[in-house]
C-alpha cells in the first residue's frame, strides 16, 4: 500500500475530509442544498423530503443521538467532565439557565405578538449544537482558555437535558404506556445479558437491545430516534474518560469507542441528508417566529447562562479559573448555535406548514451567533492563539 507523502494532494485531501467530518460540514452542504432546492423546485423537493422523512428522521437519526449519549455517558466517568460534582456544578446550572432563559423569552414573544400557535416551539431554541458551537469556541479563545471546557460541558449537558425533553414533551402519538413496556423492559434486559456475558461487538446492542427500544418508543408513542439512548450505557466502554475530541479516543478498543469510530462518518451522512430533508424552506417563510427562535437564540441563551452562572458563584459555588462573566456571555452566544437539534426539535413540535417553516428559518439562522460571538469576542481582546 502506498504511503501518503506528507504535504502531497493526498495529505491534503485527507486533512480535508477530516476537517469536514470533525465540523459536520456535511450537515451544512445539506442544509444548502435544501434551501437552494426548495427555492428553486419546491414541489419536487417537498416529495422528495416526504418519501425521506421517516428513514432519515425517525431510523438515521438513531445514530446521531446514540453518539451523542455516548459523550453523556463518558462525561460521568473519572476524569470526565461530569465527574465531579463540585467541578461541573457551575457549567451544569449554567445549562439548565441556557435552557430556561431562550425558552421563557421565546413564550414571551410568542405571547406579546399574538401568536399560540408557536407555543409548542419553546423548546426548539433550549438547543446548543456541539460541534458547531465547539468550531466557533475555537475561533474565539486561546486554546488552554477554561471557556472551551465549560462550552463543552454545558453543551452535553444541555444535550442530556434536550433528550429528556424530547421524549417528555413531543410524543409522536398517542402515549401507550403498555405497548411501551412491552418492548422496553425485554430491550433494557437484553443488554443487561449482553453486558454481563462481556459482549464485545456492539451489533448485538444495537439489533436486539436497540431494536426493541425503537419499536417500544414508536408503539408507546415517543420519539423512536431514541432507540439507543437508553442502551448505549450498557456498552462495555473504558474506566476513564479522556475528554471530548480528544484524538487519543481513535486508539480506544472498548466497545463504546468502536461504535463510535465505525458510526462517526456514516452518521455524518446522515446528517447530509438530515439537512437536505428538513433545511428546505423557502425564503418567503421567514417571519415573526422565525425571529422569536433566532432572538430567544442569541439573546435569551447567553443572558440564561450569565445570569446562573453569576447565581451559582453567589451561592458559593466556584466557576473555571480565569473565566470572566464578560467571557462568559461570549461562550453563552457561542451556544446560541440550536442548527441541527434546533431543527430537529422543529419537526417533532410542529406538523408540516407555514408555522414549521418559520421555526425552522430561524434554527437555520441561528448560524448567526458565531460571527456575532466571534465579533463580540475580538471587541473584548480574545484571540484564538493570544
Amino acid at each position: 500500500m502506498e504511503a501518503v507523502e506528507p504535504g502531497g494532494p493526498g495529505a491534503r485531501l485527507k486533512t480535508a475530509w477530516a476537517l469536514v467530518i470533525d465540523n459536520s460540514l456535511l450537515l451544512v452542504a445539506g442544509a444548502a442544498a435544501a434551501l437552494l432546492w426548495a427555492n428553486l423546485a419546491l414541489e419536487s423537493y417537498g416529495r422528495f423530503a416526504h418519501a425521506l422523512h421517516f428513514a432519515v428522521n425517525d431510523v438515521g437519526m438513531v445514530f446521531f443521538f446514540a453518539l451523542a449519549a455516548k459523550e453523556i455517558v463518558e462525561s460521568m466517568l473519572p476524569g470526565g467532565a461530569l465527574s465531579s460534582r463540585r467541578e461541573a456544578a457551575v457549567p451544569l446550572l449554567a445549562a439548565a439557565g441556557g435552557m430556561l432563559g431562550p425558552a421563557g423569552f421565546y413564550v414571551l414573544q410568542a405571547m406579546a405578538v399574538g401568536r399560540p400557535e408557536l407555543m409548542p416551539g419553546w423548546a426548539v431554541p433550549c438547543a446548543t449544537d456541539i460541534a458547531f458551537s465547539y468550531l466557533a469556541a475555537r475561533l474565539i479563545f486561546p486554546r488552554t482558555h477554561p471557556a472551551i471546557p465549560f462550552l463543552l460541558l454545558l453543551a452535553i449537558a444541555d444535550d442530556a437535558l434536550g433528550l429528556i425533553l424530547l421524549a417528555l414533551f413531543y410524543p409522536t402519538a398517542p402515549l401507550s404506556p403498555a405497548y411501551f413496556a412491552a418492548f422496553m423492559v425485554p430491550a433494557i434486559g437484553a443488554a443487561w445479558w449482553l453486558r454481563r456475558r462481556r459482549t464485545r461487538s456492539f451489533w448485538p446492542y444495537v439489533l436486539i437491545g436497540g431494536g426493541l427500544s425503537w419499536c417500544g418508543l414508536f408503539l408507546g408513542g415517543l420519539h423512536p430516534a431514541l432507540a439507543l439512548v437508553p442502551i448505549v450505557p450498557f456498552m462495555p466502554h473504558g474506566t476513564h474518560d479522556l475528554g471530548l475530541y480528544d484524538p487519543r479516543e481513535h486508539w480506544l478498543r472498548d466497545t463504546l469507542n468502536r461504535f463510535e469510530q465505525s458510526w462517526k462518518v456514516p452518521v455524518q451522512g446522515i446528517l447530509l441528508l438530515f439537512g437536505l430533508v428538513n433545511a428546505g424552506v423557502t425564503v418567503s417563510s421567514v417571519g415573526s417566529g422565525s425571529w422569536i427562535v433566532l432572538s430567544s437564540l442569541v439573546i435569551g441563551k447567553p443572558v440564561g447562562i450569565v445570569v446562573t452562572t453569576f447565581l451559582a458563584v453567589r451561592m458559593g459555588l466556584r466557576a473555571p479559573g480565569g473565566l470572566s462573566y464578560l467571557h462568559t456571555l461570549v461562550l453563552g452566544l457561542a451556544a446560541g448555535i440550536g442548527f441541527t437539534v434546533a431543527l430537529f426539535f422543529a419537526t417533532a413540535a410542529f406538523p408540516p406548514g407555514t408555522v414549521l417553516d418559520e421555526v425552522k428559518m430561524g434554527a437555520l439562522l441561528s448560524f448567526l451567533a458565531a460571527p456575532l460571538a466571534i465579533a463580540l469576542g475580538r471587541a473584548v481582546g480574545l484571540r484564538p492563539r493570544s
